[in-house]
């Protein structure tokens, strides 16, 4: 099976277009990125992570780990000391992740405040301009 009519691309270069969206599902996520961000410093336990990650379940902090441990951005490290422990770090492969992504993660803390007046002020407008929806 060959290319789509017009597309002068081979298939096997469609294909790798096709897991590439794939894989920046999942390492485009908002989760994925905080724990990547909160992993720069060095290793950090599954508490320390569901603390410093606002808003985060503990159900999706799990799923998030999992999926980055298989993607090959983390590692997860079972410690054998009384009580035994598991900490997460960053492959090499999440330090080029977490180099990647720094600058949008800095793009959004720094603009926060005005995509928070923009919103409030379409909000506003909306509000004013949308019709009453009929019960």
């Amino acid at each position: 099976m060959g290319a789509p009519h017009g597309d002068q691309r081979p298939a096997a270069e469609s294909g790798d277009a096709c897991r590439t969206r794939v894989v920046l599902g999942i390492v485009g996520d908002k989760w994925s990125l905080l724990v990547v961000r909160n992993l720069r410093d060095g290793p950090r336990r599954f508490t320390e992570l569901k603390r410093a990650i606002d808003g985060i379940s503990q159900r999706m902090l799990t799923v998030t780990l999992r999926s980055l441990e298989r993607d090959g951005i983390l590692t997860r490290t079972v410690h054998n000391v009384m009580p035994p422990h598991v900490s997460y770090e960053l492959t090499e492969m999440g330090f080029t992740l977490r180099e990647a992504t720094a600058p949008l993660l800095e793009w959004s803390v720094a603009h926060l405040a005005r995509i928070d007046d923009a919103r409030a002020a379409y909000d506003a407008r909306a509000a004013r301009t949308d019709p009453p929806v009929a019960s």
